[in-house]
């Protein structure tokens, strides 16, 4: 199988070098492939997630991801509309605006039409079940409901990859099952290339590899020992 990502001796710092978020990171990510970063709060595991998603840029090293080479293409707001779908843990729904329409804005660059883009809206809202609210506001939908308003808007530019951090750590365990059901089922039915960063061992062992991350170093890429033995997150 293809890798999708690739990354060689990548760097990241701030302050002005005093804080080293990444530290010299290997790391190749096959397409089709579900991964759970994880590592202590400073670790460098969001960091390492922005910069495959070209939310960040690197201060030294190689990162490829999707035939796009991140250090040296221009055009990555091209890259991050084709290729991307980004969902965090504060789901980022612009309040103002229907379910259906935080859903829409992702296909602004698609170039079609209005009508279009409220039918793959409604279609993308129907597979994670909320199509029956999809002219409701964000503040009157529960928090799980606006996590998989999130997913959907996710899915609307077809993305080869979808980067989620920490996509259930403000919601309560049934609703974090439901939203952990909903995005497994994409990857295994549409090959999505799914990269989660997660505190929870839980969710970590949902995946078929687990990387540890610790001062800005990959600890381990293993998607077996790590499930067997105890990690302090």
């Amino acid at each position: 199988m293809e890798n999708i990502a690739q990354i060689r001796n990548l760097k990241k710092s701030y302050e002005n070098g005093n804080i080293k978020a990444l530290n010299g990171i290997d790391l190749d990510i096959k397409r089709g492939e579900f991964v759970s970063i994880i590592g202590p709060s400073g670790s460098g595991k969001s960091t390492l997630l922005n910069m495959l998603g070209a939310l960040d840029i690197p201060d030294s090293g190689e990162i490829k991801v999707a035939d796009y080479d991140l250090t040296k293409n221009k055009n990555l707001n091209e890259f991050r509309g084709k290729k991307i779908g980004f969902i965090f843990q504060l789901h980022n729904l612009i309040p103002n605006i229907s379910a259906c329409e935080n859903v829409e804005i992702p296909m602004f660059a698609q170039k079609i039409s209005s009508k279009e883009m409220r039918n793959k809206s409604l279609s993308l809202l129907e597979i994670v079940g909320l199509k029956d609210k999809a002219e409701m506001l964000p503040n009157k939908l529960s928090g799980g409901e606006r996590q998989r308003v999130a997913i959907a808007r996710a899915l609307a530019n077809n993305p080869s990859i979808i980067l989620a951090d920490e996509p259930t750590g403000s919601l309560d365990s049934k609703t974090s099952n439901k939203i952990l059901k909903q995005l497994t089922r994409l990857h295994e039915e549409e090959n999505v290339t799914l990269i989660i960063v997660t505190h929870d061992m839980n969710v970590a062992k949902l995946a078929d590899r687990v990387i540890e991350v610790l001062d800005g170093k990959i600890l381990s890429k293993n998607d077996d020992s790590l499930l067997d033995s105890e990690i302090s997150i």
